[in-house]
Parts: C-alpha cells; structure tokens; sequence
C-alpha cells in the first residue's frame, strides 16, 4: 500500500498524467516543449496530488539559494518590527528569510553559526553585540549588513540616535520643560549616541545644568530601576527621554505606582516606536526608527554585495521622527 503521508513526487505526477517526467518536470519549470493539451493534464493531475516544486531545491542545485540570514533579539520588540519589515523587503526583492534567534539561552554566535550551515547567500543582524573583530571574520564569509549599529567592520544601515534625543529635547523643551533627565542604553547598540544627543540638544537649549544621567538598559526592569533612582533624587526632573519603548515602559510604571500623574506630573519620551509604544493603554511619546526604510536598504544593499555591484558608502544612516502621542505635555504649574 502507499504511503499517503509521503509528499508527492515528479514520478507521481508523471504517472497520474500518463506522461514522462522529463515532461513533467518541463511543465513545473514553465518551459516549453509540452502541448496545451498536456499541460492542462499535469497541471491537473499536480494539483489533484497536492505537488508543489520544491523551488530551494532547485536553487542549491544551480548553487544559489536566495535566502537571508537574519540574527535578531526575541526579547527586543524592536527587532521583531525590523523582521517583519524584512520579510516585506525579501519578498518584493525574490529573497526569502533564515531566522535565527538570541535568547536568554543562545547566544548571537550560536545563532550566527545556525545560519552559515543553511547556506545563507548574506546575514543581516539587528542590533547585533559580536565584536568588530568577528564581525570582520564574517564578512571575509559571505556579505554581512548590521541594522540599527554604528560599526565600521560591516555594512551598516541605522537611525541617526543623536538626532533623535535632540528631537525628543527638543519636543519637551518646547513645551516648556527644563529638569530633564535621560535614562541611559549603558554598551547598548546606539545608546552612546543617543547620551551624545542628548547632551548637545541640552546645551543648545541653555539647561546645561540641567543635565543628568541615570544608568539604564534595555529591559523593563532597567527602566524601573532607573526611575526608582530618579524619584529618589534631590531634584524630581519634570520629564524623562528614555533610551527605548521597553524600558520607558517600566518608567511609566513606577510613575503610576508613586501616583504620579504622566503626564501632568513627569512626560516621558521612548525611542524606537516598537508595537509596545502603540498599545492603547501606554500611548507613548516616542522617537521612530524608519523600519521600512532600513530594511529595504538592507535587503538591497544584501543583494548589490551578493551580486557583485559597486556600492556607495558603507553606512547609511536614516533620519529618525518625533511621534507625539499622550506622555508628554506642559510642565505643571
């Protein structure tokens, strides 16, 4: 008896359409040399079996095989906006997609290494923490693009962080705020930026002494933990620019949880514009990263490498934008 398990194959095709497979294999390859009448039939008797190509197969033959690689962090809402961007950008580009994910039990090399052994023709890494050193070792391999970092051992395409903390100081000043704070990345891809940003727009501003920063990080414990130092302080800042989404998330927390009003009595300003910032019931005040816009400059910029072509310089950096949304407002009183 057959295996109705199996997956089907040219044999059963041809067989179903009383055809050869080499007829077969003509017709799914969209070739000509087989009559209307004959097409019709294989086509019929595919569909009637379920066939469908393997197309990657028939890319590792010809020794290509039009994927991706894409190293991104799972706890970083950031990263999984840039992989769905990506997906959009492969697929109008004919690339499809490798995953590989960080997390708290594998790490970026692990990761890294999962891709080079499914013959990804390039590697795109998020916000990726390899040293300089290794990523150069990579690149030696096979083309490598890293969003979202300022390296020079890469291709590189990211957001301009400090114009996007002058931005946010900006926005509070204008409002009227003069105590602002900035909670910080630490060794965080962008973050050195971002307190460079930060300071300048500050001293632009004329609140040079009101400069101050608070030891931060990625997650929503950092942020919690930074803003716990904050309220304890001296001097209650009357805003907060937050080094992203997820940690400014944690902020807004301990604000509700001291009963203070966000953003009547402190506003806070994210970075990034992940999903996180859009939930209704957080409707932060944040900087956006262009995902659109980079990943099809990655994806591009994978394909002219894999292909050979000249390119220009090897970091774009993309503008960032201002979404103003319910955390920030005047100053009170």
């Amino acid at each position: 008896m057959a295996n109705t398990e199996s997956r089907p194959t040219l044999a059963d095709v041809a067989a179903r359409a009383g055809v050869s497979k080499s007829l077969v294999s003509l017709v799914m390859r969209g070739e000509p040399g087989a009559g209307p009448e004959t097409r019709r039939r294989v086509l019929e008797a595919a569909g009637q079996l379920g066939y469908h190509p393997d197309s990657r197969a028939r890319l590792l033959r010809s020794g290509r095989s039009r994927l991706l690689g894409v190293v991104f962090g799972i706890q970083h809402p950031f990263h999984v906006d840039l992989v769905t961007a990506l997906y959009t950008a492969a697929r109008e580009s004919g690339y499809e997609l490798a995953l590989s994910a960080v997390t708290p039990d594998r790490d970026e090399a692990e990761a890294t290494a999962g891709l080079l052994q499914d013959r990804c023709e390039a590697l795109i890494m998020c916000g990726p923490r390899t040293a300089a050193a290794e990523l150069t070792r990579l690149t030696a391999r096979l083309p490598v693009i890293v969003l979202a970092r300022n390296v020079r051992a890469a291709d590189v395409i990211r957001t301009a962080d400090d114009e996007g903390l002058r931005e946010a100081v900006d926005h509070l000043a204008s409002l009227g705020h003069q105590r602002i704070a900035h909670i910080d990345g630490g060794r965080a891809p962008g973050a050195a930026d971002r307190r460079r940003g930060y300071r300048e727009a500050m001293a632009a501003r004329g609140l040079t002494r009101h400069i101050s920063f608070t030891e931060g990080g990625l997650t929503e414990e950092d942020g919690a933990a930074a803003a716990r130092r904050l309220l304890d302080g001296t001097v209650r800042p009357t805003a907060i620019t937050v080094f992203n989404d997820r940690s400014a998330t944690g902020v807004l927390d301990v604000l509700t949880r001291a009963r203070l009003r966000v953003p009547g009595d402190v506003s806070v300003v994210g970075f990034d514009d992940s999903n996180l910032a859009r939930l209704a019931h957080i409707n932060l005040t944040t900087i956006a990263q262009d995902t659109g816009t980079m990943t099809r400059l990655a994806v591009a910029r994978a394909i002219d490498r894999i292909d050979g072509n000249e390119v220009g310089h090897r970091a774009v950096v993309v503008p960032p934008r201002l979404v103003v949304r319910a955390t920030t407002a005047p100053p009170a009183g």
